[in-house]
């Protein structure tokens, strides 16, 4: 399958498409497009990202106290006078490669998570399920929240999860660091790689959709404690 058949066939279907990739896997072209989809959105939305987080923490007087009066007044500075080049240093630079290797430990922990169901698939195969089944988040799924982030000029303010639900929840606070991991478009990126899964460890779908969503849940129980402790070093 061409690329162009692989990206329409994660989403008109997902279920044929993902069996053919766990079948002959591949993976390099498909990181490269969802890297450069990435890199697109993270330099659209930088501005917005770091005039809020300049905003949200101007007023707050521990994290000045803890960094120092310099070194914090330095931090706001680079947040609100960001350069172009800046930009592209953050975009293809830094997220990139911070993605890389999220995916590429993300399919060594799906490997061992289906170990505990079957003795059959090699890592390859499963981190190209994983990258075709992520088109769905990162294409779709920031699609939708840049078009959002850009109608409300704002990027903490603007989810796919169940914080929707609770407009008024402030950012940051514990209820919306839990339901801003339950996100739409993860859910559905992790029932879709259920369907590769399922061919790349020969199990059924149910078991499949165990280690995929079991995964999950770990996942979000990992940033769920990483917001955790960014909110405590923020003292807030």
């Amino acid at each position: 399958m061409s690329i162009f058949e692989r990206f329409q066939g994660v989403f008109a279907s997902p279920k044929k498409t993902l069996e053919a990739v766990a079948a002959k896997p591949v993976w390099v072209d498909i990181l490269v497009l969802l890297l450069v989809l990435l890199a697109v959105y993270t330099y659209i939305i930088t501005p917005i990202t770091q005039a809020e987080t300049a905003s949200l923490f101007q007023s707050n007087t521990k994290l000045m106290e803890r960094m120092g009066q310099e070194r914090f007044d330095q931090f706001l500075k680079s947040q609100t006078n960001a350069s172009p080049t800046r930009r592209l240093i953050h975009s293809l630079g830094f997220t990139p490669l911070a993605t890389t290797v999220g995916f590429l430990i993300s399919a060594l922990f799906l490997l061992i998570f289906g170990r505990f169901v079957s003795t059959g698939g090699t890592y390859k195969q499963v981190l190209s399920v994983l990258l075709h089944a992520n088109l769905i988040n990162i294409f779709l799924g920031n699609a939708v929240r840049l078009l959002v982030i850009l109608t409300k000029k704002s990027v903490f303010q603007t989810t796919t999860s169940l914080a929707m639900l609770f407009p008024r929840l402030p950012f940051g606070s514990p209820a919306h660091i839990v339901l801003s991991q339950l996100d739409f478009f993860q859910l559905w990126t992790f029932g879709v790689l259920a369907y590769g899964l399922a061919a790349v460890f020969k199990i059924e779908l149910k078991k499949a959709l165990f280690v995929s969503y079991g995964f999950f849940v770990v996942k979000c129980i990992v940033y769920i404690a990483l917001g955790f402790i960014s909110r405590s070093f923020m003292g807030q």
